[in-house]
């Protein structure tokens, strides 16, 4: 008993070293910004991205960051609008799925037919009639798609992303932002995969802190 006592007091230990060695202008960039109210974290990323989807596909980065928060903090995941042709059509979309709750369900193969169109080098796609079959291929109504695309509530969650992204003036992707306070470094942590995986969780949980 003693010797797990200890070892989860050493864990505790590393934990607390690891947040208080937090550099600003090395693992996080302290914006010009009042601090949001409620502890939050958002990610802020585009379908079309590359990188974001191997944080989210390969390196399950935005999953660890969010199964590491403390109770009562909250995490998004906000579409940008300025990266690729139908960007503003997925932000919508992304909207819908947000206001429907699926988003688990749609996420990665929103991200493989954006990926597709980048690979493919084709500006239009994935067309509308391309996400409204990925929603309904993945458990949602044609009324649910049909008349929660243009919705009061989804407008507002469109505006919600937007507004966020001016605001934080986020100009690439991915980008983590914890209590619209701090923004995460990713040029200041680890090299090697694991190493970066585990510095950008430890990184947004030791700015929770602060």
């Amino acid at each position: 008993m003693k010797k797990v006592l200890f070892a989860l007091l050493s864990a505790l230990a590393i934990a607390n070293v690891q947040a208080a060695d937090l550099t600003e202008g090395k693992q996080y960039i302290e914006l010009k910004t009042e601090r949001a109210v409620q502890p939050e974290v958002v990610e802020f990323f585009s379908f079309y991205c590359p990188h974001c989807y191997s944080f989210e596909m390969e390196y399950g980065i935005p999953e660890k960051v969010k199964n590491a928060l403390p109770e009562g903090t909250t995490f998004k995941q906000y579409h940008v609008s300025f990266l690729g042709f139908q960007s503003e059509n997925l932000t919508r979309a992304w909207a819908l799925a947000m206001a429907l709750g699926v988003e688990d369900k749609v996420k990665a193969p929103l991200f493989e037919a954006a990926q597709a169109a980048v690979k493919a080098r084709n500006q239009n796609e994935p067309s509308a009639d391309a996400v409204r079959k990925i929603f309904l291929d993945n458990g949602v109504t044609a009324e649910q798609f049909d008349g929660g695309l243009n919705s009061f509530a989804v407008n507002g969650l469109v505006s919600e992303q937007v507004k966020a992204a001016e605001r934080l003036q986020v100009h690439g992707v991915p980008d983590f932002y914890v209590n619209e306070k701090f923004r995460v470094n990713p040029e200041g942590l680890a090299r090697t995969p694991e190493g970066f995986v585990q510095d950008y969780v430890e990184t947004v949980k030791g700015l929770l802190q602060k």
